[in-house]
């Protein structure tokens, strides 16, 4: 995948530490999500995307398999890398794993209602009703993949 900026690289991870550091600052430090709460069930059975930036950890994605559908979630960017397309070359890149593990034909996320607009750009539909989701409201989203 070519990379938006010099420096970047976008890859599968078993550096869950470095993921989880990344989550902890965006998540828990600037949106306040409960710390105990970042870190669930479903991150031992995911696959963990790591973005560095001349060996940076930069952002983060996981994606995991259900059936016929690809589950994106946990995306977060550096604040001083929003903005720089950095996240849609997550986003490319957590597509790509999904492709790369084969059987998928459809993905979905739970976004918060703030990216809406990112996430539409990448070709997701809102769907369902909005829901709370450790105190920030989410919409599920969905494209084909």
């Amino acid at each position: 995948m070519p990379a938006v900026m010099a420096g970047l690289e976008i890859a599968r991870t078993d550096d869950f530490a470095a993921c989880l550091a990344l989550r902890m600052q965006v998540f828990v430090a600037e949106q306040g999500v409960p710390a105990e709460l970042e870190n669930d069930h479903e991150d031992a059975g995911a696959r963990h995307l790591l973005a560095r930036l001349d060996g940076r950890p930069v952002g983060t994605a996981r994606v995991m398999q259900d059936g016929t559908t690809g589950k994106i979630g946990r995306v977060c960017v550096l604040a001083e890398l929003r903005g720089t397309g950095l996240g849609l070359a997550l986003m490319q890149a957590a597509m790509a794993e999904l492709r790369d593990m084969g059987g998928m034909t459809r993905v979905v996320l739970g976004a918060q209602t703030s990216a809406l607009p990112f996430y539409g750009r990448l070709g997701f539909r809102p769907f369902g009703e909005e829901f709370d989701s450790v105190g920030i409201a989410h919409v599920m989203m969905e494209r084909t993949l």
